[in-house]
């Protein structure tokens, strides 16, 4: 009898996270999924029954299809450097060394900044008489509208989410940076490897787990970026930076079309799925075989 009680006690640890789960994920999801085939453009209160109405337009809509390529340009652009770059210098400030510990807060400090503030300050950088533009000019270059021109908005915005997450995920890889073992590194090293070399053939293998952490998060993340959007170009100019989460909250909050903004939900949610277990499947396979 006690063993069949214990049999089922892992269960009653997992009840607690299944009920948030269902309250915030399932329930929502199903909300919006059953939204997705209504209209409230005729009576905000009494939706109607449209069917595929919405996922119809949706898909003949070239705003859609602009901020289905944006997101797509966000996600090719921002994860590759937050998976590479965080972990070069993780392994960088991975040593004992006199003032390292300020060169680690350095990098993190951007991380605690509110992204808003930092989306206000970045705005002022990039503004027509901002830093980087005066030093332009001081080159004897000509200006840039960083955010005002079609051509480098999006990349602006992609510049500035890099820039916050770099030591966040430096912290991540720094953790997973004590489970290398140091006589693996010091045998590489004895057989000739070059610092390239050592890293490549012994770190590489033991951060997959890490690796494939970072690229499912920022992946997520890109595909849902609003905040950085929102405050430094609101999807302008001429909808070159405008993202699907910020076309949503412009359909739902400022047009309320809560069934057409439904219909765009449900379709990232399907892509990010999508693209999260493709990098889930395919990162799995490089980890170390166990033993």
């Amino acid at each position: 009898m006690e063993r069949h009680y214990k049999s089922y006690v892992p269960y009653l640890f997992l009840i607690p996270a299944g009920v948030i789960l269902v309250i915030f994920f399932f329930i929502p999801f199903i909300e919006t999924f059953l939204l997705s085939f209504k209209t409230y453009r005729a009576d905000i209160y009494n939706p109607q029954w449209i069917g595929l109405d919405n996922y119809t337009e949706l898909f003949t809509a070239p705003v859609f299809w602009k901020t289905l390529l944006n997101t797509f340009i966000y996600l090719i652009g921002v994860v590759p450097a937050l998976v590479v770059a965080p972990l070069v210098i993780a392994v960088i400030v991975n040593r004992k060394l006199a003032g390292i510990n300020f060169f680690r807060t350095a990098i993190y400090i951007p991380v605690v900044v509110s992204i808003v503030v930092a989306g206000i300050a970045w705005k002022w950088v990039y503004a027509g008489n901002g830093v980087l533009n005066y030093l332009l000019g001081f080159l004897g270059r000509e200006q840039i509208g960083w955010l005002t021109d079609p051509d480098f908005a999006l990349y602006s915005v992609m510049f500035v989410t890099v820039w916050k997450g770099l030591g966040y995920y430096m912290v991540i890889y720094l953790a997973y940076l004590t489970t290398v073992p140091e006589d693996q590194l010091e045998a590489a090293e004895i057989d000739g490897a070059n610092t390239l070399q050592k890293h490549l053939a012994v770190t590489l293998p033991y951060m997959m787990p890490a690796i494939t952490f970072v690229t499912v998060m920022s992946s997520i993340a890109a595909m849902k970026v609003f905040v950085e959007i929102y405050v430094m170009t609101q999807g302008g100019p001429l909808n070159s930076s405008k993202t699907i989460v910020y076309y949503i909250y412009q359909r739902a909050f400022e047009n309320l079309d809560l069934g057409y903004a439904s219909a765009v939900g449900v379709v990232l949610l399907i892509i990010t799925m999508v693209i999260s277990i493709f990098n889930i499947k395919f990162l799995e396979r490089q980890k170390l075989p166990t033993t």
